[in-house]
C-alpha cells in the first residue's frame, strides 16, 4: 500500500513562551532560536525537494516577516496558528474570531496568498472553532485526533453530557487532517520547567523517530492511502544532533512507499474524491 507523509512545522518563535506567561529573557531567547533554525530547516527541505506546511502565529509573522516570505517563496504552505499562540479555550467567540481574521490578514499581506488551513495552538479547540474556520473560508483544520491516518469531516454541535451517551453533531465541509502528540517533537525532546510541572524531554531523537517510522510502516501495511502528519518546531528541531537525526529520518522515509505533500494539497485531493478507506 502507498501513503502520504506531511512534514509540518509550528514556527512559534517567542509566542510559545509568551502564551505560557514565561516572558522573561531566558524563555524568550529559546523562541528566538527558532529563527536561527529556520534557514537550516529550509535548506534541508530544499536539498530533498520536500514540500511542507508551516503553521505560523501572526506574532511570528510580524516579528520575522522576511523569514515568512522566504517560506512562501520556497514553495511551502503557510497556515494559521493563532496570533500569539493563545489557547483558544481561554477566548470568547469574538476574540477567537478576531485572532483568526487578524492572523489570516497578516499572512496574506506578507505572502499575497490567503491561508486555507488552521492548526490551533497546543491543539486546543472550542465549540466555535469549526464555524469560525468556515466563516473565514478555510478548507481544512489540523488540530484534532479522531483518527490516526484518515482525514475526516470536522463536526459542529457535539455534546457530551455526563449522564448520557456522547452526541455527535453534524459534519461540515471543513476537512480535519488528524494529528497526534505521539508524532510531535516538542513533548519528547524539549525540556520545560514551571512551578506546576516539569516536562523532562531531552530524549534521543533517533529513538523518537524510530517510533514515528514504525507508525508509518503500520499505516502502509494496514491503511490504504493513509496520511501521517509529523509535527516539528524549529526551536526544538534546529539543534545540531536533532538536525542530523532529521536528515536520517528523511532518508528513511524516502526509502518507503510514501509521497510527501503539503497539507493544503492533501485537503484538495480529498475534496477531489481521494479514496478514504
Amino acid at each position: 500500500m502507498s501513503g502520504t507523509v506531511c512534514l509540518t512545522f509550528d514556527f512559534d518563535a517567542m509566542s510559545l513562551w509568551m502564551a505560557r506567561g514565561m516572558s522573561s529573557p531566558g524563555p524568550l531567547s529559546r523562541g528566538e532560536f527558532g529563527a536561527v533554525a529556520m534557514p537550516r530547516l529550509l535548506r534541508l527541505l530544499s536539498e530533498h525537494e520536500l514540500p511542507s506546511t508551516f503553521y505560523t502565529p501572526g506574532h511570528t509573522a510580524e516579528t520575522y516577516p522576511d523569514l515568512v516570505r522566504r517560506i512562501a517563496d520556497e514553495g511551502h504552505e503557510l497556515a494559521l496558528h493563532g496570533y500569539c499562540h493563545e489557547p483558544v479555550s481561554t477566548l470568547t467567540r469574538g476574540e477567537e474570531r478576531d485572532v483568526m481574521h487578524r492572523s489570516a490578514d497578516l499572512l496574506e499581506h506578507l505572502t499575497e496568498r490567503r491561508p486555507v488551513g488552521n492548526r490551533t495552538p497546543s491543539w486546543d479547540f472550542t465549540e466555535h472553532t469549526v464555524d469560525l474556520a468556515l466563516e473565514l473560508g478555510l478548507r481544512y483544520d489540523s488540530s484534532l485526533m479522531g483518527h490516526d491516518y484518515l482525514p475526516y469531516s470536522a463536526r459542529t454541535g457535539d455534546r457530551w453530557p455526563a449522564d448520557a451517551p456522547y452526541h455527535f453533531g453534524h459534519t461540515t465541509e471543513l476537512l480535519e487532517i488528524p494529528v497526534s502528540w505521539t508524532l510531535d517533537d516538542y513533548p519528547a525532546l524539549e525540556y520545560v520547567r514551571t512551578p506546576q510541572v516539569v516536562m523532562p524531554g531531552l530524549r534521543r531523537p533517533g529513538d523518537v523517530f524510530a517510533n514515528w517510522l514504525d507508525d508509518v510502516r503500520y499505516m502502509l501495511s494496514e491503511c490504504h492511502d493513509g496520511v501521517c502528519v509529523l509535527t516539528f518546531h524549529p526551536q526544538v528541531m534546529g539543534r545540531g544532533h536533532r538536525m542530523l537525526a532529521l536528515r536520517q529520518l528523511v532518508d528513511d522515509l524516502r526509502s518507503m512507499d510514501v509521497t510527501f505533500a503539503r497539507m493544503d494539497e492533501v485537503s484538495e485531493s480529498w475534496r477531489q474524491g481521494r479514496h478514504r478507506s
